[in-house]
């Protein structure tokens, strides 16, 4: 499984350009990396200069990325059908047909924004995925939707209780079974996603904020309901920070910026904080985002070894395979065994993570019962057959 990166916090404080130029960094320095946004703005075709789309697109310039910006509301359309008609039969009648509006949870698109990320992360062709998120409160509003669903479905199994008798009689007791089973599946998944983002060894989020009030009190507030979730936070990026020029103004400005940035840093000590000064033009394109990342993590190579590596802020990557002589390695932290499956065809190897096969590159074909497979310290070994 992937290294999972999460950038957020509120609107317009750089977290677009933040996660951007760090998945280009770490895609320079040799790993393979996905960066996925869920903004509708699409905000990270227009930093990268190049059109992204729901399916992962190479990016031209940087070997090593790829992109892509989620689309939830087609997940959406394809989970309200299945609730539709579960729930029909006790609003009326069979032929009830209940649009996307009338059954959106709140944070049901934030649910399927990250259902699909748990696909990619899941997929060993990856090394890291750097999640550009939307603005903090649509990540918390996800984080609470398994209470919601189990209120929601409380709700409509009271309905289906009230309304018996003769509906009970025309459409049987077994709708709302199914009714029931559906939402079961649906925050079986969500609880599962939730656990993901709550595993220090997978996931490691990182707030982005500047250096005013508002953006303090809005980072502090977002760093608490995180927590509370138990999601693993380690830093945080204080994007345009006023460059320390021989002015009236700026000089004001700057002593205003040290106290709330000192304020910041005593409500959360225990984070890792980057400073980023405000610069004289918009961070676009790859040479500007490759000097973003310079500023924010350093040099990086990470051509040899699996890791773990730092890149500052408290964070830790790895590589997600790598191929030496026939064997093939696979980190996957946190994984069961009951979790993983193996099987070929055509030649090629399939490995099953929690329902989900992902292709294993190697150079030659083999079936799956000529290859050895063996997990230890969350790392899984496929032996293959010798040339």
């Amino acid at each position: 499984m992937a290294r999972l990166l999460l950038f957020g916090g509120k609107g317009g404080v750089g977290k677009t350009t933040t996660s951007t130029a760090t998945a280009v960094g770490l895609a320079d320095a040799g790993l393979r990396v996905l960066l996925v946004s869920s903004d509708p703005a699409h905000s990270t075709s227009d930093s990268l200069g190049v059109k992204l789309s729901s399916k992962p697109t190479e990016v031209e310039g940087v070997e090593g990325l790829w992109g892509l910006e989620l689309d939830p509301e087609a997940r959406i359309s394809d989970l309200i059908p299945k609730l539709s008609d579960s729930v029909a039969p006790f609003m009326g009648g069979e032929n009830v047909e209940l649009n996307a509006s009338e059954m959106v949870l709140p944070g049901l698109d934030e649910a399927m924004a990250f259902d699909e990320l748990l696909k990619h992360l899941e997929n060993p062709n990856w090394d890291v995925v750097v999640f550009d998120t939307a603005p903090t409160g649509h990540t918390l509003r996800f984080l609470a939707l398994p209470e919601i669903i189990e209120k929601w479905a409380d709700k409509i199994i009271k309905m289906q209780r009230l309304t018996g008798g003769i509906r009970a009689l025309m459409f049987g007791a077994k709708e709302g079974e199914k009714m029931k089973a559906e939402l079961t599946r649906f925050r079986r998944r969500v609880l599962h996603v939730r656990r993901i983002l709550s595993n220090p060894e997978i996931t490691s989020f990182t707030l982005v904020t500047i250096p005013e009030k508002m953006g303090v009190n809005e980072t502090v507030r977002a760093y608490e309901s995180l927590i509370e979730f138990e999601l693993p936070v380690k830093g945080c990026v204080i994007n345009r920070m006023t460059p320390d020029l021989d002015h009236e103004f700026i000089q004001r400005r700057k002593t205003n910026e040290t106290t709330n940035v000192k304020l910041l840093k005593e409500s959360l000590p225990d984070l890792v904080y980057k400073e980023i000064e405000l610069l004289d033009s918009d961070v676009h394109g790859l040479e500007a985002l490759r000097n973003m990342s310079k500023a924010l993590h350093g040099d990086m190579d990470f051509t040899d070894g699996l890791g773990p590596f730092d890149i500052g802020l408290g964070l830790e990557v790895n590589r997600g395979s790598w191929t030496e002589g026939d064997n093939v390695y696979l980190h996957l932290p946190g994984i069961n065994r009951d979790d993983l499956s193996l099987r070929s065809e055509a030649g090629k190897i399939l490995v099953g993570i929690n329902n989900r096969e992902h292709k294993v590159e190697f150079p030659r074909p083999a079936k799956a019962s000529q290859v050895d497979a063996k997990l230890e310290d969350d790392v899984l070994r496929l032996k293959f057959p010798s040339e």
